[in-house]
């Protein structure tokens, strides 16, 4: 079988704004989810996530970047899927999210040079603007698409934040090494 070959392709100046980041920022409504509330007749709060971003935090673990979420809302369900992705670093419930950004930075020695942000509206823009390198999905508000140094084509809750760690991945060089480790654990396959 043939190696894998990495299929993204980024401008060099985006590349380049996006390296050295230790930390990465996620919002949850419209970055993680498509920004939709569903409601059961219970009155529950009902998120639906991509496995796609999910992977793509775990890659991003991988490589050494440490992904932060910071959520206006709070669910149990969403606490769950956290921990699942071995998240250990995050805050519920805040609509204050440059503040908890601030600290979290501080608790993991790291300055905003070393942080980039994935936020859709209003709330994220104090953390966008500080961060290195800033990121929205293509159904975000135009005011955190304006902040953004990349709009992903990928919509929040659709693989946006998917596109967000790959990036960060490619702009990092870790991107082709984590991919050649799966090529060879295909390559490998079952022996005759």
């Amino acid at each position: 079988m043939q190696a894998l070959i990495p299929a993204l392709n980024y401008p060099p100046e985006l590349l380049l704004q996006a390296q050295g980041i230790r930390i990465a920022f996620f919002d949850v409504d419209g970055v993680l989810t498509d920004g939709g509330l569903y409601f059961s007749e219970s009155g529950e709060t009902l998120k639906r996530l991509s496995v796609l971003d999910g992977q793509g935090i775990k890659l991003l673990q991988k490589a050494g970047i440490t992904p932060v979420v910071i959520s206006g809302r709070d669910s149990a369900p969403l606490r769950l899927r956290m921990k699942a992705l071995g998240i250990t670093h995050a805050r519920f419930g805040t609509e204050e999210k440059w503040p908890a950004a601030e600290a979290f930075l501080q608790e993991l020695g790291a300055n905003w040079s070393q942080a980039a942000a994935m936020g859709d509206d209003w709330p994220d823009l104090p953390v966008m603007q500080r961060a290195a390198f800033a990121c929205a999905p293509a159904n975000g508000h135009a005011q955190a698409k304006a902040v953004a140094h990349f709009v992903t084509t990928e919509r929040g809750g659709e693989g946006a934040a998917r596109a967000f760690c790959d990036l960060l991945l490619v702009a990092g060089g870790h991107y082709a090494q984590l991919l050649a480790q799966v090529g060879a654990n295909v390559n490998a396959g079952p022996s005759a």
